[in-house]
């Protein structure tokens, strides 16, 4: 499974790079919006973090497929032709989708609370279909079973899609659709440095460091003896 970062703070996107295995970002206008910076400015300074190769994935704003068209043409001149476009799984977005997938344009299909707007936005050649799991919760409904069912709609059609789950609460849910083996996940920054934020985790570093200390000395690493 993918690991990606929903997020557009810099700083936070630089830590979790530094530290953890990620393979790319994802943003959405409420989280740019957050930054309260101009939107190019901050994705092109997550491009510059992340790298040419890693994946980043961008949102329309039109309500109009034409226009998201129109859009995405210009996402992927401001920030690479391999920026992943994020297209809402509604009417106009499905004929968007279509019109992209045709151009060859990788199309991340969002917004999605259905397993059938997964299938139709995979029918429709979205590379990615985006279930919001926490959000689906919030609704009355199991977001991570509605996350599996579409991925095993993916599979048995034989469909050229990946879910990627996003909305997440906790590193349970993560690591729930992490076993189940779906394509990826995004998920907020906090959560991802929360991961292993685990009293017990570092209270075993500890002692197995003061007792090489006891042996070597304080301060002492395996290079110095």
């Amino acid at each position: 499974m993918k690991l990606l970062i929903d997020d557009a703070n810099v700083e936070i996107i630089k830590r979790i790079y530094d530290y953890y295995p990620i393979d790319g970002v994802t943003t959405n206008p409420s989280i740019l919006a957050k930054s309260g910076r101009q939107p190019y400015a901050v994705l092109k300074d997550i491009r510059s973090i992340i790298g040419s190769k890693a994946q980043l994935h961008v949102q329309v704003i039109a309500r109009q497929a034409e226009v998201m068209v129109e859009d995405a043409k210009r996402i992927r001149e401001e920030l690479g032709a391999s920026t992943y476009i994020k297209v809402p799984a509604v009417e106009e977005g499905f004929k968007a989708m279509k019109k992209l997938a045709a151009q060859g344009v990788n199309v991340t299909a969002t917004a999605i609370y259905t397993p059938m707007q997964g299938f139709l936005a995979a029918k429709c050649g979205a590379k990615y279909a985006a279930p919001y799991v926490n959000r689906i919760d919030n609704m009355g409904y199991n977001g991570i079973q509605v996350a599996k069912e579409i991925h095993d709609i993916f599979q048995n059609n034989h469909c050229g899609t990946e879910i990627l789950a996003a909305s997440f609460k906790n590193s349970q849910q993560v690591l729930e659709l992490c076993q189940y083996g779906v394509g990826a996940a995004t998920v907020a920054g906090d959560i991802i440095l929360g991961f292993v934020k685990n009293a017990a985790i570092n209270s075993a570093v500890e002692d197995f460091i003061a007792d090489f200390e006891q042996l070597t000395g304080q301060g002492k690493t395996m290079q110095d003896i």
